[in-house]
């Protein structure tokens, strides 16, 4: 399975479609709360049930992308590819499969645990290629490529809704469009599996002033602002740094802060404006999980392109400060305005978005290229621990808020406190990272693990 080398000649912008092709189908995710209301419907489940499949699939991502970080940088890119599209796509037909015998535990099965494994390895999989690719641009390389995932709901959610439609919202309906992306999604993927190469031997230092962009920045230009290191720093090693437990910490909270209104973006817009004069409709909810979902796509690229000039640092100060004052907005005059609560969302999203994208190169100035993409595998481990916490939080205080005879934006107030908190938290743990300890440095560990990828991809070639 490992993919072909670049021939001369070849185009990096080549890359970032193969990564794309596997980002948007995986981040169908991000549309799990259409399928909610008529889950709970049918199958007679409460709020938090209805979400146990979508938090089991975030669980499942960050732990097969640390146990399979290593696997994938030994492997290459196109056999996580093919690993993600088998899991993921078959984590759908289980779900179909479930739904059609109204069997929960099989949807729960199959679209969070086996999904889950695809999520995983499909996320990480483009990672570390693009970083060898686009070594001038790191920032820009992943945000481009996980702009996908969070553009994925933008085509997801309203082609989910429509299916719904046209196959009713039953268990058979829900099995049906089940099914139909299980079948899409393969074939789509397979786009990227068959597109993905790797750079030839010497790219590491590529010729300045390439005509298509593809070299290095020249010499003497200015290093990106932020804790930029040349050293390198093994997947081992990495994780027994102060700095990477403090960038855990930093992406936890911002995502469990982001993750919450979106896994509940459908029920929660309705919810907050349930007595207003023109209370918000099925298909106006669906909108706006996909405007959430453009919002996550365009942060992920242009958060992530900005940080190359701003730095890593400066950008998740924005991301956790700026957004704890959104939540702050939201729940003191949230229920109050509908364009309003709006526009929080939009920012809330696109700096959770950009927190994602941005963290592929704050691990690479940090440690270096060398296993980033290993690292990384590990550092969604705060995902899966953030996949958990933001729906249980929302969900499980929305409930109980209910159960005390709260309704509309009240069932939300206490929820959005505590996610005002988290990134507190988190805008504490950004402040705390400092450039890594010479004693975790290794000598010139890329030269040898590049020259040994390249004779195995010689000899399968």
């Amino acid at each position: 399975m490992t993919p072909p080398l670049a021939p001369p000649g070849w185009s990096r912008w080549l890359v970032p479609p193969a990564a794309l092709s596997v980002h948007l189908s995986i981040g169908q995710a991000y549309a799990w709360s259409v399928f909610k209301p008529p889950l709970e419907s049918a199958l007679g489940l409460s709020g938090t049930q209805s979400a146990l499949p979508f938090q089991l699939g975030i669980v499942m991502l960050g732990l097969s992308a640390a146990f399979g970080g290593t696997l994938v940088e030994r492997n290459g890119p196109r056999w996580a590819m093919t690993v993600a599209l088998s899991c993921f796509s078959s984590g759908f037909l289980l779900a179909a499969l479930g739904a059609a015998t109204e069997q929960y535990w099989l949807i729960v099965f199959g679209y969070g645990f086996v999904g889950g494994v695809g999520l995983g390895i499909g996320y990480i999989s483009p990672v570390s290629t693009l970083i060898k690719w686009f070594p001038d641009r790191p920032g820009m390389a992943t945000g481009i490529a996980i702009m996908g995932f969070g553009g994925g709901a933008l085509i997801a959610s309203p082609w989910s809704a429509q299916m719904l439609e046209s196959f009713g919202a039953d268990s058979e309906g829900i099995a049906y469009a089940f099914l139909v992306h299980g079948l899409v999604y393969a074939a789509f993927m397979t786009l990227g599996v068959l597109l993905i190469r790797v750079p030839p031997p010497g790219y590491r230092q590529p010729k300045p002033a390439a005509s298509d962009g593809a070299g290095a920045p020249p010499a003497g230009s200015p290093a990106p602002a932020g804790l930029v290191s040349t050293a390198q720093v093994s997947a081992k090693s990495a994780v027994r740094t102060p700095q990477f437990w403090c960038l855990w910490v930093v992406l936890c909270m911002n995502v469990t802060a982001g993750i919450g209104i979106l896994e509940k973006a459908a029920p929660m817009i309705t919810d907050f404006f349930a007595g207003a004069s023109t209370p918000v409709s099925v298909s106006a909810s669906a909108g706006f999980v996909a405007l959430l979902s453009a919002a996550n796509m365009a942060g992920r690229i242009g958060w992530s392109s900005a940080s190359d000039l701003l730095g890593r640092k400066n950008v998740y100060r924005v991301y956790l400060g700026v957004g704890a004052v959104m939540y702050l907005l939201i729940a003191r005059f949230g229920d109050s305005s509908k364009p309003l609560f709006v526009v929080c969302a939009l920012v809330i999203l696109s700096f959770y978005g950009g927190g994602f994208a941005t963290a592929p190169a704050y691990l690479k100035d940090l440690f270096g290229t060398y296993q980033v993409g290993a690292i990384h595998g590990r550092l969604l481990t705060a995902w899966s621990t953030a996949g958990v916490l933001g729906p249980l939080i929302v969900n499980w205080v929305a409930d109980s808020q209910e159960k005390a005879g709260k309704s509309g934006s009240g069932l939300y107030e206490v929820s959005l406190t505590i996610m005002i908190g988290l990134l507190a938290v988190g805008f504490v743990a950004n402040e705390l990272i400092r450039p890594v300890h010479p004693r975790h440095h290794i000598p010139a560990p890329r030269e040898a693990s590049d020259d040994h990828v390249t004779s195995e991809q010689r000899r399968s070639a």
